[in-house]
């Protein structure tokens, strides 16, 4: 994932997904090497600018980070190195000149040499055990994807990547990738789309054994392509995928708002949160350091622990299971289903 994004507070153990560290705690890193590893792709090399500090913390495939740019802004992306070298970090980030700045920001911003603050490594994307892997990336999507290959690679599982782009020129790792299923059992197909068109992920869904998890990561509109089939051509529970964006709207009908009051259990605040204000905007009033970013629940930065009350889950990040449990929420879209919240705040 290189994704335009931010996220929160502590949450409860339990849910699996939550690290030791506390959401909001900063560290420092430096960027020691920054290449470029395709077209418009930059890849930053972080370790930590004090040793002091202690050694980064350990990280599996589909973790990401929050790095704070130099202008204040926050951003996500997905952490592609090697998991068994604790010292570094490794990033890559597509530069996006219509986005909203952050990656022209890495792009222009950071050389060599440049301390940043970061928050994580956090993980909403884990890699299931399974018998074996399909893999579907999308451009800068392959960032998540080529740790999941390296780690089934490792373990001896059979693996399969299905890798689009624009152009060959703009596809990152692709030697990398090859060279990698050379040495395993792993298979890649290429498929830039000045060439070959569209990935076709009706067959590679058809071919696939039983006992196949499916990891997909890359733009919106081939999420939404991938997820249709997946419903149609896969059982139940083996698709997982990981957004750039929000969601496209659908025919959904729309949520109703009620008022309600949110307890802060370590502020000793209890607010309430009128129908026409969002929850993280009251909640920031008492608690400003709470971060975010996309505002429309899909990166997880604002994800915080929930102690009492029924959330309104209207996030695209949690999972079925972690909804039920009401461990967690987003509070940048989440609201509340019960007369009062308390969270971890």
């Amino acid at each position: 994932m290189s994704t335009e994004t931010t996220r929160a507070n502590t949450a409860p153990a339990g849910t699996g997904t939550q690290p030791e560290r506390p959401l909001t705690e900063e560290r420092h890193v430096t960027i020691t090497l920054r290449r470029e590893v395709a077209e418009g792709v930059v890849e930053l090399n972080l370790t930590a600018a004090d040793p002091a500090d202690g050694p980064l913390d350990d990280w599996e495939p589909g973790a990401h980070i929050d790095i704070v740019l130099p202008s204040g802004t926050v951003r996500q992306y997905s952490l592609c190195g090697h998991p068994e070298r604790p010292a570094e970090y490794r990033i890559a980030v597509l530069r996006e000149a219509g986005g909203r700045g952050g990656s022209v920001e890495v792009h222009d911003s950071l050389p060599e040499g440049t301390t940043v603050a970061i928050r994580g490594p956090r993980n909403h994307f884990k890699l299931v055990e399974a018998e074996r892997y399909l893999f579907l990336a999308g451009g800068i999507g392959i960032t998540p994807i080529l740790a999941m290959a390296r780690d089934a690679a490792a373990t001896g599982t059979p693996w399969t990547l299905v890798y689009g782009g624009r152009t060959r020129s703009s596809m990152a790792y692709t030697d990398e990738l090859l060279e990698l299923a050379a040495l395993s059992q792993g298979d890649v197909v290429l498929v830039p789309q000045d060439e070959l068109g569209h990935p076709d992920f009706a067959t590679a869904f058809r071919v696939a054994p039983e006992g196949t998890a499916v990891y997909a990561c890359g733009p919106e509109p081939m999420l939404q392509a991938a997820e249709t089939l997946s419903k149609e051509l896969l059982p139940a529970g083996v698709f997982h995928l990981e957004r750039f964006g929000a969601k496209a709207q659908t025919d959904e009908p729309a949520h109703t708002d009620t008022e309600f009051e949110v307890e802060l259990a370590r502020s000793g605040r209890t607010l309430t949160v009128p129908v026409d204000r969002r929850l993280i905007d009251v909640v920031r009033e008492v608690v400003p350091q709470v971060p975010f970013s996309c505002e429309e629940g899909y990166c997880g930065s604002c994800e915080t622990g929930v102690l009492n009350g029924i959330p309104d889950h209207r996030d695209q990040v949690l999972t079925p299971e972690e909804r039920d449990s009401n461990e967690t929420m987003m509070i940048c879209v989440g609201r509340c289903l019960s007369r009062k919240l308390t969270l971890d705040l």
